[in-house]
């Protein structure tokens, strides 16, 4: 036997572990982060590749979401609609200038508009047929046009180019009439949600393809139709119903921008690029500082890609947690720069690079159905927050007053088996079933813990009340027929009462109602009976060891 004062030692640093090992939540690295990881893998199943863990957390809390319009919110499958074909040089008709239209395109590794194009032709052939090409200017986001020079069947060198309008009247120099003409032409077109793409020609006296050649001439201005997705709209309502404000973010012009605002139902409050520098020239936004100017808008039209950096920026001054969705090299410093840079299908590596999140689906649908997961995801870990602060109160403050109270000393090894079923027990919130927050959810640290410390308290007096009608009155006797325990079986009966309460705890902090009303999951459900089987038997354990050592005590051993 040890002597008094090396026991009450001994016992005073078994009580010291008892709350080391209760007040310290062990399983939270590893809960929260196998709930991120099953969540990252579902979402990849639903088309989005998740670059970077804490985006998920991001992406249940983000409130706006800057998207690119071509592509992401249209099909970016072009169409052109002979009827409406422009010709400003009086030689040619309009079947001529889909042919200039098309040999300025490329025939293979083809984009949206070249296919659009070369498919206008009754065999894509022809766009090379009779001709011999000698040079091709791919696009550039500087010249924004492509130009082929080639060789006739005469032997005479011509170019032909198409691109952006305002890149080919200032190529062919335009005298003010026409380009008054053009410019209504192309303003007709945006008004019914139509990108204008205009043609142009050269002819090359001089044979070589350095040569500048003659002056360019204006042919005609092709309309090209993008048509939003047949899901994009739906989708939109869907964001702005989770709290997620849709801003459009296009190189378009502002009447397009606005026409396909108004057919996916997300507004029409958009702005030219000019505004966001202070520069533009409607007096009703003249007084609006920018960053409430971008706050307030439904899009803006014309940008570049500093711009979108600009508009991510400034939304995030403003507290916003920002999404922003990209394709190309130059999108990279508004993807970084985001709270979620989300690279949609198709994008460039570099663009997948600067991104968290890497779509394999196109559209707009998939980064809500993300949203979505991310949030359940969220929720989940929010969850076990609240649980793991109510017991580290509850364990701690518990067996904390019933041993300053009443002195008594506590096992860490029957503590250790609680900690352990617990936690097994509650590693199965990574999957599962929750709802949702409808709108964005984010770590609000005082409603956790305010939470997590009146149900610890309220936990930790019931504990203590329990034990005391379990000492210090006959209640149990009385109302249950059952006799004064000794010290064993009071901290065999303390522990179950615990350890039975601890697991059930999370039924509650999983539920924004009424615990019984929503449903938990089935392998939740599952790990708690297997708990509750498990604390019941090592209960019948102790109880058998106790009574085989109080029988050697009396009868001696046999």
């Amino acid at each position: 036997m040890y002597p008094i004062q090396h026991r009450k030692y001994r016992d005073g640093i078994d009580n010291l572990l008892v709350l080391l090992i209760g007040g310290i939540p062990i399983a939270m690295p590893t809960v929260l982060s196998v709930t991120m990881a099953i969540g990252s893998h579902r979402l990849s199943q639903q088309g989005a590749i998740t670059k970077r863990m804490t985006a998920i957390e991001e992406m249940a809390g983000m409130d706006v979401l800057c998207s690119d319009k071509t592509g992401t919110l249209t099909l970016n499958k072009l169409s052109v609609d002979r009827n409406l074909i422009e010709v400003f040089a009086k030689d040619v008709d309009k079947e001529h200038v889909i042919l200039l239209a098309a040999r300025a395109s490329r025939t293979e590794n083809q984009d949206a508009i070249d296919a659009a194009i070369v498919g206008m032709l009754a065999d894509p052939k022809e766009a090379r047929a009779g001709v011999r090409e000698v040079h091709f200017l791919p696009f550039n986001p500087v010249d924004k046009r492509t130009a082929l020079t080639y060789i006739d069947a005469d032997g005479n060198w011509h170019r032909a180019s198409k691109g952006a309008p305002e890149q080919i009247i200032a190529l062919c120099n335009l005298r003010e009439d026409a380009k008054k003409k053009c410019h209504a032409i192309i303003d007709k077109f945006a008004d019914r949600g139509l990108r204008s793409l205009a043609v142009a020609r050269q002819e090359v006296p001089e044979k070589t393809k350095e040569s500048a050649g003659g002056p360019w001439q204006f042919v005609g201005l092709l309309p090209l139709f993008d048509p939003p997705r047949h899901d994009s709209a739906e989708t939109i309502r869907q964001a702005l119903n989770l709290g997620v404000n849709v801003k459009m973010i296009t190189g378009d012009q502002l009447a397009i921008a606005k026409e396909t605002g108004r057919r996916l139902g997300m507004g029409t409050n958009m702005y030219p690029s000019a505004s966001l520098l202070g520069q533009d020239k409607d007096a009703s936004i003249a007084a609006l500082p920018v960053e409430e100017l971008i706050e307030k808008a439904d899009g803006f039209a014309g940008v570049f890609p500093e711009h979108k950096y600009e508009i991510v920026r400034k939304l995030q001054e403003r507290k916003h947690i920002c999404g922003m969705t990209g394709d190309g090299v130059n999108d990279a410093p508004a993807l970084k720069k985001a709270d979620i840079g989300i690279a949609v299908a198709d994008a460039t590596d570099a663009a997948r690079s600067a991104s968290d999140i890497v779509l394999t689906e196109p559209g707009l649908s998939v980064i809500i159905s993300a949203v979505l997961t991310s949030r359940a995801i969220f929720q989940r870990m929010k969850n076990y927050t609240i649980y793991a602060v109510s017991i580290t109160i509850r364990i701690v403050f518990g067996f904390m007053f019933i041993a300053l109270i009443w002195k008594f000393d506590f096992s860490p090894f029957m503590v250790l088996i609680i900690a352990i079923l617990n936690d097994g027990t509650i590693m199965t919130i990574s999957k599962d079933r929750v709802k949702p927050s409808p709108l964005p959810d984010s770590w609000k640290l005082r409603e956790i813990f305010a939470t997590g410390t009146v149900l610890g308290s309220y936990l930790a007096l019931m504990t203590v009340i329990f034990f005391w009608a379990m000492k210090e009155t006959s209640f149990f006797p009385d109302k249950f027929g059952v006799r004064h325990l000794n010290h064993d079986e009071m901290m065999s009966a303390l522990y179950l009462q615990v350890s039975i309460v601890s697991q059930a705890l999370i039924f509650v902090t999983r539920s924004r109602s009424w615990s019984f009303v929503e449903r938990p999951g089935l392998l939740l459900i599952t790990a708690f009976v297997i708990a509750q089987l498990v604390s019941v038997m090592l209960h019948l354990i102790s109880q058998i060891a106790d009574i085989n050592r109080h029988a050697k005590l009396i009868y001696g051993p046999k």
